[in-house]
């Protein structure tokens, strides 16, 4: 099994990748394969609504969202981690998931999701909330906590002071390893829900 972490940071070093890095020595315990993505320093800009993805299979930029992609279709799982900038993930993550959720054709149906924000003092929830809406909106279980899945740091390295953030990571790296294998389980027996061909509403 694997699981992809997001890093939506710019920073290789701060706050946001000690909590992905305190997560990824949970998903090794459990014997599910990692792969680590640095997103928030890249040059990503926002979607413009061409539709050309419905046409293409993938984005009309051919950036870190079509190479991510990929792997994202083999993925059992996805942690995006993010800063909190004006109680809000950073502006190239959200671009980043706006675009790799909108332009990506295949199933992403019991692909497991969890996302977890840091910030120095508020926002975290605001942020968590937005996280979890790409999750929620594709048919992904989104994988839960003890709290609220937020840490707190300001400069690199505090957040590992925060006892209970960091807790709250390493519960949420077990409960997502727990879901992954259980879906597992339930795929190979049951198969994938029944789907419904999509209805599509506009209130004009």
């Amino acid at each position: 099994m694997k699981v992809l972490l997001v890093n939506g940071s710019p920073r290789l070093n701060g706050n946001t990748v000690r909590g992905l890095k305190e997560m990824e020595k949970i998903f090794s315990e459990q014997g599910i394969e990692t792969a680590f993505f640095n997103i928030g320093n890249k040059d990503i800009r926002g979607c413009i609504a061409c539709g050309q993805c419905s046409e293409l299979g993938h984005c009309v930029f051919n950036d870190a969202v079509n190479e991510f992609a990929v792997q994202f279709r083999e993925a059992d799982g996805l942690v995006v981690g993010t800063p909190v900038y004006y109680s809000a993930p950073n502006a190239t993550v959200q671009a980043f998931l706006q675009r790799l959720f909108y332009s990506t054709p295949f199933d992403k149906t019991m692909k497991v999701g969890a996302g977890f924000v840091c910030a120095r003092r508020g926002g975290t929830t605001a942020s968590f909330d937005v996280l979890n809406k790409f999750f929620t909106i594709s048919g992904m279980p989104v994988a839960s906590s003890q709290y609220w899945n937020n840490i707190h740091g300001g400069a690199p390295g505090q957040a590992e002071q925060d006892a209970e953030g960091m807790q709250t990571l390493r519960v949420l790296a077990r409960n997502m390893s727990f879901l992954m294998k259980s879906i597992a389980l339930g795929k190979e027996k049951f198969g994938l829900p029944e789907k419904e061909n999509r209805v599509w509403t506009n209130f004009i």
